[in-house]
């Protein structure tokens, strides 16, 4: 407790516990939806996209990448989503094409194009979080707050919305709600956690912080709303102790937070059984 107190004192370590925080809390009240909507894997096409704009960026020595990431991630998440209804190429299909093709780009930009001595820690870096959560700049600190305030805010708008386009869309849509509007709402809310989520947990652990809450939460409650709720309470709380654990222990902020959530689900499976 003495050294968490100590650690506590450095204004980064506070701005990465709550950004931390506020990343998982939105990641896991859209993924919900997601997951229901058995379109979890969303989340791992998109944060290929940002790994390959992320190289980009890196190339063109933009000082903050979050200025390329953010609009490339979200035309694709649109792209994403109008492909994936197309008849020729299912929605599956194109996360593949998209998650494959982004992740091969990217990485061999990096190689080309290479800007640092350290290729392979960059690219571990981004693949997997790593400490970056721990280095980021206050004006990406407050970038980081007011997006994720604003999915909070759009999602609490939109709730209701948002829940009838998920549980029955065509029943939606003969009541006059425009579906294809919230999807593509969905999608973009999506895109910015996305981009949001690579400095905690890097591109290839996102999805975790999608699936596992929800899954978690489904294990305990059966309503929408107790879902999403417990949703948001577990992934703050796995969020805080993976990031306490690793900021005493030294491990990878990513790995850690995935693990407390992976032991979380577990035992949410066991109480669910009682």
């Amino acid at each position: 407790m003495d050294k968490l107190i100590e650690y506590l004192q450095f204004p980064f370590v506070r701005y990465a516990l709550i950004v931390g925080v506020l990343i998982a809390l939105c990641s896991s009240l859209l993924g919900v939806t997601l997951v229901l909507k058995r379109f979890s894997f969303i989340g791992d096409g998109l944060s290929h996209v940002a790994f390959g704009a992320i190289a980009i960026a890196g190339i063109l020595r933009v000082e903050s990448s979050m200025v390329v990431v953010l609009p490339v991630t979200v035309i694709s998440a649109i792209l994403l989503l109008r492909q994936g209804q197309n008849a020729k190429i299912k929605g599956d299909a194109a996360i593949a094409m998209i998650s494959v093709g982004a992740l091969a780009v990217g990485y061999l930009l990096m190689n080309i194009f290479s800007t640092s001595s350290n290729l392979t820690g960059d690219v571990c870096s981004t693949l997997f979080g790593s400490f970056s959560i721990l280095t980021l700049s206050k004006t990406e600190v407050v970038l980081c707050i007011v997006l994720s305030v604003l999915v909070l805010a759009i999602f609490m708008f939109f709730y209701n919305k948002i829940f009838a386009v998920t549980f029955d869309e065509a029943f939606s849509r003969s009541a006059g709600v425009d579906a294809g509007a919230y999807n593509l709402l969905i999608a973009v809310i999506i895109a910015v956690i996305i981009v949001l989520a690579m400095n905690l947990v890097g591109s290839l652990l996102i999805s975790a912080l999608v699936i596992f809450p929800a899954l978690s939460a489904m294990r305990l409650f059966k309503s929408f709303k107790s879902v999403t709720v417990c949703s948001g309470v577990l992934a703050s709380l796995c969020a805080f102790l993976g990031m306490v654990i690793s900021i005493l222990a030294g491990t990878p902020v990513g790995s850690t937070i995935v693990g407390v959530q992976i032991l979380v689900f577990f035992v949410c499976m066991l109480l669910g059984r009682t």
